[in-house]
């Protein structure tokens, strides 16, 4: 039985004060401050009191409740630290009925009294409790009802032949009077061009580097990519057709069943033929095929992130992966377990799942990065532990091996941000130039794909769907051919060992480049719906060699850069003890 119950009319009053806004632009109008100013003076003007504490999301969706600080505010409520809950709108908390229902239930059941500044509810009534009850009905029924109409308007448009909007294709020219599309001559020649080019060639890195040694250009007067070059050669809008209703879901290349799709045959006028169009197509789906790796099945569409890096601690197999079911939020995500336990059920080691083994390795790496960049702060191999272990993760391991944490605490220590590399010297081998230009074009797509995810999820005037499906599906697909590439060659020049200062720089870029480095802790399965799950399964490859697991606790991590941290936990004795 949770604490609450025993809030009484004599408990001291202390409140929780949950403040939000859905983007930086919002922030950036200093939306939160009034929030905060606004709650701290209606706690004690209307409920006299002086004890609170605040808790702020800043650029998170009230879609659902997965928030830091929500989630956060939640654990110290059940805790029984709080008489009273108060926000500033209702949607400040979820705009989402069912979440925003459990969680008033618990709210309730706990004996916490929920405030709704802008709303006037105030549950601690009966008629506040009621006509929060109604609203809700009411505003999730407006909500429904609108996306639908919504979605009906842009369905009917589409049917109609008329174009729902998104950037005008290259190649082409839009008239807003008449909202008909014509041809660009000077671009569609360009169009042409790169599709003779890849017909010939078969190759889209060939097909960019001609456009641009003949100095052509984009239309922002950017080099051509491959990756530009693939969305034009694959999309049927060049063929003359109009496509809309296409895929289920937005970044998800699951398509709906034909029968739902519109399509709008000679909608506007052609640059390619169909035969030349399907000619190319059939190429892109042959060259996509070939770059899967050896016995890879064609019909696998999961990446199992933390695939081939975990093994068991108690026989020292390397764990097998397989997909766990669909959860209803659209995440799906693997499941990792001993061989010997499934098959021989030699080994009674438990098996584990991305949320558990990711939000315990992300988390732990993020505070790497932090000790690192405050390391002034830490004084001797104990503050680092501290450090390192901070986080409810983090709470049932006792310590950390003595001889990892001296390791890892003289590497800090020796290697400044931007110094010279700790430990001896290390022959420098000439790079490869191919090499070179291919991790140079894996950063620049990758922040690429950063570019267009936010690009489709937080700008004012965001990009069309399609537009977003097709973009992305082509990044992902030009990376996994550079990964290929990469993987190519580091086989043909050997395993590469990174020097402790790149894997602090490997590491840091990615934290950095998905603007995590100021957050306190990461919420993995929030980070494995938002980022692209090769993009995940490249970065702790990049910088992890093996996972030892101990049931579902990580024993240890053994890192590129030579690094070995094992953990004991507080259940558990030192080996030998």
């Amino acid at each position: 039985m949770s604490v609450n119950k025993n809030i009484t009319n004599e408990t001291p009053k202390k409140a929780a004060l949950y403040v939000r806004v859905s983007t930086s632009y919002q922030a950036d109008k200093d939306s939160l401050p009034m929030q905060r100013q606004e709650l701290i003076a209606y706690a004690k003007l209307m409920f006299g009191i002086e004890d609170y504490v605040i808790f702020e999301d800043a650029g998170y969706s009230g879609k659902n409740t997965d928030r830091p600080e929500f989630q956060n505010m939640m654990r110290r409520v059940r805790a029984g630290e709080f008489t009273h809950l108060l926000c500033w709108k209702i949607d400040r908390v979820s705009r989402n009925l069912l979440d925003f229902a459990s969680m008033y239930q618990e709210l309730k059941d706990l004996g916490v009294t929920f405030v709704s500044k802008n709303e006037q509810f105030d549950t601690s009534t009966a008629i506040g409790e009621a006509m929060l009850k109604i609203i809700l009905v009411f505003a999730e029924l407006e909500r429904n009802m609108t996306s639908e109409r919504v979605t009906a308007t842009m369905l009917s448009r589409a049917q109609n032949g008329l174009w729902n909007g998104g950037r005008v294709h290259y190649g082409y020219d839009y008239d807003k009077e008449s909202k008909t599309h014509s041809i660009n001559e000077h671009e569609a020649l360009v169009v042409h061009k790169m599709a003779d080019l890849y017909e010939e060639h078969k190759s889209l890195l060939v097909v960019s580097r001609i456009l641009n040694e003949e100095g052509r250009r984009t239309r922002a007067g950017n080099e051509w990519s491959p990756v530009t070059i693939c969305i034009i050669l694959s999309n049927p809008f060049y063929t003359g057709r109009y496509r809309y209703n296409h895929y289920k879901f937005p970044g998800v290349r699951i398509e709906k069943d034909p029968s739902e799709w519109i399509v709008i045959p000679d909608h506007h006028p052609r640059i390619l033929s169909d035969d030349q169009f399907e000619k190319i197509n059939r190429i892109l789906r042959t060259n996509s095929r070939l770059q899967r790796k050896p016995g890879q099945q064609h019909t696998s569409q999961t990446t199992h992130i933390f695939g081939g890096l975990l093994y068991c601690g108690t026989c020292g197999c390397q764990y097998v992966s397989t997909p766990s079911r669909m959860q209803a939020s659209g995440y799906r995500p693997s499941k990792y377990a001993c061989p010997n336990l499934r098959k021989k059920k030699s080994c009674n080691t438990k098996s584990v799942s991305d949320p558990v083994i990711g939000e315990f390795i992300i988390n732990y790496v993020l505070n790497m990065m932090h000790a690192r960049r405050d390391f002034s702060k830490i004084h001797n191999p104990s503050d680092l532990q501290d450090a390192l272990l901070q986080g409810g993760t983090f709470e049932n391991v006792d310590h950390i091996g003595k001889d990892g944490l001296d390791s890892c605490f003289n590497m800090f220590t020796a290697t400044p941000l931007e110094g010279k590399r700790f430990r001896k010297p290390k022959t420098v081998n000439t790079i490869d130039p191919e090499l070179k230009r291919l991790r140079a074009e894996k950063r620049k797509t990758e922040r690429a794909l950063d570019r267009l995810m936010n690009m489709y999820l937080y700008d004012d005037n965001p990009i069309g769907e399609k537009d977003f499906i097709i973009r992305k599906q082509a990044l992902d697909d030009y990376l996994k051919e550079i990964n290929e590439s990469l993987g190519m060659i580091d086989r043909g020049h050997g395993i590469e060992t990174i020097s402790d200062e790149n894997f602090i720089k490997r590491a840091s870029y990615f934290i950095m480049g998905k603007e995590l480095a100021d957050k306190d802790y990461i919420y993995f399965k929030k980070l494995a719906m938002d980022i692209d799950s090769e993009i995940l399964r490249d970065f702790f490859h990049e910088i992890i060699d093996s996972i030892i697991m101990e049931g579902s606790n990580v024993r240890e991590i053994v890192f590129k850069n030579g690094l070995s941290h094992i953990f004991f936990y507080k259940d558990k004795k030192e080996p030998g003890a």
